[in-house]
């Protein structure tokens, strides 16, 4: 448990950790922190898949921190965050249950038809938000400052998100009382 909160934490806090860093160190002595952090979540992840989306990012990072330019290494993990989460989220649209839909029978084991229909369409939307999102990432890492690159993968993306979870629940309230 412990384990998992330093990982979040560090995990959210990435971009100003790099930008800190890049600041006062060589890129390539951020490397090991960052690798370390992805050890961490791999020994987290719970399922096969989330091990194998934590082990692509961390070659991509690897990949291109070593062969291309160590900066933009270090900053391409947001993007392959975004991506990892779109291949999860769009392959539960190929699955059974979404994974929207499984984090809804928590609280509702018996959801609805109409239910599994909403949680669908809620998890076609984060697929549409990851792909806008790796796709700012990749932007800011290629072509905006440091700064430009902290701000919005630092802030302005987690503004994002929590814009999204509250239209989401502010729709999912309507769409309860209409049923």
């Amino acid at each position: 448990m412990l384990i998992r909160a330093l990982v979040t934490l560090l995990t959210l806090s990435y971009p100003f950790l790099v930008y800190w860093g890049l600041q006062r160190f060589d890129a390539l002595a951020l490397l090991p922190v960052l690798m370390a952090v992805l050890i961490l979540r791999w020994l987290g992840g719970e399922h096969a898949r989330d091990r194998f989306v934590i082990a692509a990012s961390a070659l991509g990072v690897l990949a291109v921190t070593l062969l291309w330019d160590p900066h933009q290494g270090l900053k391409l993990y947001p993007v392959l965050v975004n991506l990892g989460l779109l291949v999860v989220f769009g392959s539960s649209l190929f699955a059974s249950q979404t994974v929207i839909e499984r984090l809804a029978r928590i609280k509702e084991p018996t959801l609805p038809p109409e239910g599994v229909r909403y949680t669908r369409k809620v998890t076609q939307a984060w697929c549409l938000f990851f792909m806008f999102n790796a796709a700012v990432s990749t932007a800011t890492m290629l072509w905006a400052s440091e700064e430009v690159w902290v701000l919005y993968n630092g802030l302005i993306a987690y503004l994002l998100i929590g814009v999204i979870l509250t239209v989401e629940w502010l729709v999912r309230q309507r769409v309860r009382r209409r049923a």
